[in-house]
């Protein structure tokens, strides 16, 4: 994202706290994802399409493991095996799997990017906690956090 001139949460931790910041990144090759299709639509369950090939999904699918952990800080030759550019997919609030390779894949070098990454290899999508609410006003529930 960077390289297109946008910003992200990460980058914007990463140059106001620097090496005091850990980025921990999340990857699926595969399941089901809570989000809208666009902008003010109501979220909903979607199939998410395997990872592409070329992609980092589809690389820690071949892994062959549900889940697992890479700590890429401090580990030079796993941050070296990884630095070449690859796809990587990002999926927050929306996800169109129709434009999925336009929409959700960027560019990435994983270990500049994150100081560990969590893999898991198919996800299941968070439900709600109260169906159909759609304000956090005063009588948001208190699992919302505090001070944000």
């Amino acid at each position: 994202m960077g390289v297109g001139g946008e910003l992200n949460l990460g980058q914007l931790v990463r140059e106001r706290h620097g090496a005091a910041a850990a980025l921990v990144g999340f990857s699926t090759h595969r399941g089901t994802v809570t989000a809208a299709s666009d902008w003010d639509e109501p979220a909903q369950t979607q199939q998410i399409r395997p990872g592409l090939a070329g992609s980092y999904e589809a690389l820690f699918h071949a892994v062959g493991r549900a889940r697992f952990r890479l700590v890429l800080r401090g580990s030079d030759e796993l941050a070296g095996a990884l630095a070449p550019p690859r796809l990587q997919r990002a999926i927050g609030v929306i996800y169109r799997p129709e434009t999925e390779r336009q929409s959700h894949y960027f560019q990435t070098r994983l270990p500049r990017q994150f100081d560990a990454m969590i893999h898991l290899d198919a996800t299941l999508a968070l439900e709600p906690l109260e169906r159909g609410t759609t304000d956090a006003g005063a009588d948001a529930p208190e699992t919302d956090p505090i001070g944000v």
